[in-house]
C-alpha cells in the first residue's frame, strides 16, 4: 500500500504515554502539516489515495496508526487508552511530535473523526482547522441495522466476514484490492476493546478560532446522512457542511479521494465551487 504513495514515505515511531505511535509521512517537508486519523479497523494506509490525489502536494501529510487498533503502533503494556480524555492525551503527544509549533489541520474519518472531535473540543490550541469525514457518534447515533451487521466482524473477525460486511456497506463498490488484502490481515490483529463514550461537546467547536469542515457520505449505512448533516448545521452554524451523494461510509477515503484532497487543499473555496465539487443533494437537507 505504501508503495503507491506519492514520493518517498517517511515512517516514524513517536513516543506517547500510551506507547509508540507509527506515523507515515509524505509531501514537502516545509508544507503546512496535515494529520490524518483513520477509521476503526483501518490503518494509516487508507490515506494513500488522498495523498496521491493532491493532498501531499499542498501539505506535509502525516497518516497515523491509531494506538490499540490495527497497524504498527505499539501500545504500552497496561496503558491502553480507556476514555476520550486518554485519547486526547495520546493525540496531544502525537501532535507535539509532528508539529510542536502548529498550526495543524487535523482530519479524521469515522471513529478517527470522533477522536479528532473530542480532542478539538478539549484542546483546540494549535489547531488551525478540523475536518470530519463522515464522523460517527458525533452528530448522530448508529443505525441498529448497521450495528447488527457489524457485530460478527467485531466479535470474531475473519477475512470472509470483513469482506462480506464491506461489500454490504459499500453496496459492492470497487475497492483497492491491496487495501482489501490489508483488511483481511486485520482479522489476525489482537482484539482490543475500542474506547467508547459520549458525543463530544460541540460548544467548543462552534467557537470561531478553529475552522470546521464536515463531509458526509450520502450512501452511508451507519447513520442517516441527511439527519446527521442537519444536526451538524444546527450545532456548528459557522462550519461548512457538505454531503457527497454517491459514496458509502467505508469507501469514502478510497473512492472519494479526489474530492477529499480538494477539500483538504482548498480551505477557502467559494460556495459556488463547493456546489460544483460536492454536489450536495438538497433532499438530504429537507
Amino acid at each position: 500500500m505504501l508503495a503507491g504513495w506519492p514520493g518517498p514515505v517517511e515512517a516514524v515511531e513517536l513516543p506517547t504515554p500510551y506507547g509508540l505511535t507509527r506515523v507515515n509521512s509524505c509531501g514537502p517537508a516545509g508544507a503546512p502539516p496535515l494529520v490524518l486519523l483513520p477509521g476503526g479497523g483501518a490503518t494509516s494506509a487508507v490515506w494513500g489515495a488522498c495523498a496521491a490525489a493532491g493532498a501531499a502536494r499542498t501539505h506535509r501529510v502525516h497518516a497515523v496508526d491509531l494506538v490499540g487498533e490495527p497497524g504498527l503502533s505499539v501500545p504500552a503494556p497496561g496503558r491502553a487508552p480507556r476514555t476520550p480524555e486518554d485519547l486526547a492525551d495520546w493525540l496531544d503527544a502525537v501532535l507535539d511530535g509532528l508539529a510542536p509549533h502548529g498550526p495543524v489541520t487535523l482530519a479524521g474519518h469515522s471513529y478517527g473523526a470522533w477522536i479528532a472531535a473530542h480532542h478539538a473540543a478539549r484542546r483546540s490550541a494549535g489547531l488551525d482547522r478540523l475536518v470530519l469525514l463522515d464522523p460517527t457518534q458525533v452528530f448522530a447515533g448508529l443505525r441498529p441495522g448497521y450495528v447488527l451487521r457489524a457485530l460478527p466482524v467485531l466479535l470474531r473477525p475473519t477475512p470472509e466476514r470483513i469482506r462480506s460486511f464491506l461489500s454490504w456497506e459499500t453496496r459492492g463498490a470497487a475497492l483497492d484490492p491491496a487495501w482489501l488484502r490489508l483488511q483481511d490481515e486485520t482479522a489476525r490483529f489482537p482484539a482490543a476493546r475500542p474506547v467508547t463514550g459520549p458525543r463530544p461537546d460541540l460548544a467548543r467547536l462552534a467557537e470561531p478560532d478553529v475552522r470546521v469542515d464536515v463531509l458526509f457520505a450520502g450512501r452511508a449505512r451507519c447513520h442517516d446522512p441527511g439527519r446527521a448533516a442537519r444536526a451538524a448545521r444546527e450545532a456548528l452554524p459557522g462550519a461548512r457542511i457538505d454531503v457527497l451523494p454517491e459514496v458509502s461510509h467505508h469507501a469514502l477515503p478510497l473512492t472519494a479521494a479526489a474530492e477529499i484532497a480538494r477539500l483538504l487543499s482548498d480551505p477557502v473555496r467559494s460556495e459556488a465551487r463547493a456546489s460544483a465539487v460536492f454536489r450536495p443533494q438538497k433532499s438530504l437537507f429537507s
